[in-house]
């Protein structure tokens, strides 16, 4: 018997608190205390650090992509791109006139379907503005 393709599957996720993260991680809370902590910061709060370890840990797509939108240095994202449920939150905080050339060569290779229609809703938002 052949193995089944499992490649459509989505990825197994780790409900919280992460046991095996130190006590000062936010990995350490339950899933409802840290969606608390991410949902209570204030748009001056600079928590890159801790909001990149969620978004880089395998708990729920729900979960990361809340972190991802509390980012505030977008650039910080980028290495997510292929990140189906992080490029939707991504594409959605370009804003500049460079960002795209970008999202076109998203849409063009992207194979999830969510992140090539959250890249051509912010395209033709970035054309507005800038008249293209």
């Amino acid at each position: 018997m052949e193995p089944k393709d499992t490649s459509f599957f989505r990825a197994e996720w780790q409900e919280g608190p992460d046991l095996a993260a130190p006590a000062e991680s936010w990995l350490s809370l339950s899933d409802d205390e840290l969606l608390h902590r991410i949902e209570s910061l204030a748009p001056d709060d600079n928590e890159d650090i801790q909001l990149l370890a969620i978004i880089h840990s395998q708990r729920h797509f729900f979960i990361r992509q809340e972190a991802a939108k509390h980012i505030r240095n977008r650039l910080a994202l980028m290495v997510y791109q292929d990140d189906r449920h992080i490029g939707q939150i991504l594409v959605r905080r370009l804003t500049r006139r460079e960002d795209i050339l970008y999202l076109e060569r998203l849409i063009a290779r992207s194979l999830h379907i969510d992140v090539r229609n959250a890249a051509a809703a912010q395209l033709a938002i970035l054309k507005r503005q800038h008249g293209l």
